[in-house]
């Protein structure tokens, strides 16, 4: 009985032994403004990310782990952060973050240690630096370019221009310098505040005395509703014009009247149910509300959760692709593997839009991914 015992033992020691050892998780590290002045877009893309693990929690059964971490809207923090994650929790990938000049802080951190990182606010890095990364949003150019388009088209002959003194409201700018001018339409202010500022007074007194056809804005969040409310407060009843940065509940909530009527670009899952049957993002925007209610117990609402999801999206796509390899999760392998993948993938249908990525440019959509809408009683409408 005793050696019949022994052998038993044996053989279950040599079967956990020939058993093939489970496969590490596929780890997702997302630094994103929980506080801060971007919070109110921080928030949303971590609530977007839950959507996208409840939509699909595994990429061919291999599971996707999530390490959340707050970078407070401070580009510092999210250096550390992401330095954290990557040298001690061994992330495989990086995801953020709430604010531009902290994404471009983490994707430095990315190619200093060869992590790939997929930024949710819009940032292109050409060349070596921007060789482990892509951007999710729409490029700054296009966002502005479907606006000024609009304004030629009603007739504008001048705009005013205020936005961030930062990196986004550079891209804003740039973007709008790049489309006026072919258009025949005149810049007639530069104004800048920060993202912390509780008013800007003097820059909409600049704007009112340069008396411009229209104006456009390029901040984002809350703090984007800032010029509609001195504007508005101060008699200005010409159109003012913003980006999908103020697709969010917060800016309608802060805005209140002064941001009624505002027209803006943004990506179509921000109209989903307006769209055509036909539209090719349409089905997974649907998707994506069902998963959004799913793993956050509310309604989605706003265009910066999805990018979240679609950056979710290209990473499961990607992810199948870098598995393919052979290379295995937590390992410098798997994360070149991944790397190459992301930077090469193709026709990812997601909710802003078709992704196509290439090397040479950290953006990947085109103009499927941007309609105008109008701010109707409170809710955005699809402007034909």
């Amino acid at each position: 009985m005793k050696k019949f015992l022994r052998f038993v033992a044996g053989a279950a020691a040599l079967s956990l032994l020939t058993m093939p050892a489970k496969a590490a998780d596929i780890t997702l590290g997302l630094i994103t403004a929980m506080t801060g002045p971007g919070a109110s877009i921080g928030i949303p893309y971590a609530k977007g990310t839950a959507a996208g693990l409840a939509y699909k929690d595994n990429v061919d059964g291999i599971k996707i782990k999530l390490i959340q971490l707050d970078d407070a809207t401070d580009p510092s923090n999210a250096t550390r952060d992401a330095r954290k994650l990557i040298e001690q929790d061994k992330v495989d990938v990086l995801m953020g973050s709430g604010s531009t000049p902290s994404s471009i802080a983490i994707t430095a951190v990315c190619h200093e240690l060869k992590v790939p990182c997929i930024t949710v606010a819009p940032v292109n890095m050409p060349g070596e630096p921007g060789s482990w990364m892509i951007s999710i949003p729409q490029p700054p150019t296009l966002m502005v370019s479907v606006v000024v388009d609009y304004m030629k088209k009603v007739g504008v002959k001048t705009v005013g221009y205020i936005g961030y003194s930062d990196g986004w409201g550079d891209l804003v700018y740039g973007g709008l310098e790049k489309a006026a001018a072919p258009d025949g339409i005149k810049i007639l202010t530069n104004e800048r505040y920060a993202r912390a500022d509780t008013s800007v007074t003097a820059q909409a007194l600049h704007i009112m005395a340069a008396a411009p056809d229209a104006v456009m804005t390029g901040g984002s969040g809350t703090p984007g509703a800032l010029p509609f409310i001195a504007l508005r407060e101060r008699g200005y009843t010409k159109e003012i014009y913003g980006t999908p940065a103020i697709i969010n509940p917060d800016f309608v909530r802060v805005g209140g009247a002064a941001v009624e009527g505002v027209i803006a670009s943004t990506g179509p899952v921000v109209v989903a149910d307006q769209l055509p049957d036909g539209y090719p993002t349409k089905k997974i925007a649907i998707e994506y509300q069902a998963a959004y209610q799913k793993a956050n117990n509310e309604p989605a609402r706003g265009a910066f959760g999805p990018y979240a999801f679609d950056g979710y999206l290209v990473l499961l796509d990607s992810a199948k692709r870098a598995l393919a390899t052979g290379a295995k999760p937590g390992t410098p392998e798997f994360r070149n593997a991944l790397r190459d993948a992301l930077v090469s993938a193709k026709e990812v249908v997601g909710t802003h839009g078709v992704y196509n990525f290439h090397a040479g440019d950290s953006f990947g959509v085109d103009k499927r991914a941007l309609v105008l809408v109008k701010l109707v009683g409170g809710k955005w409408k699809l402007m034909q």
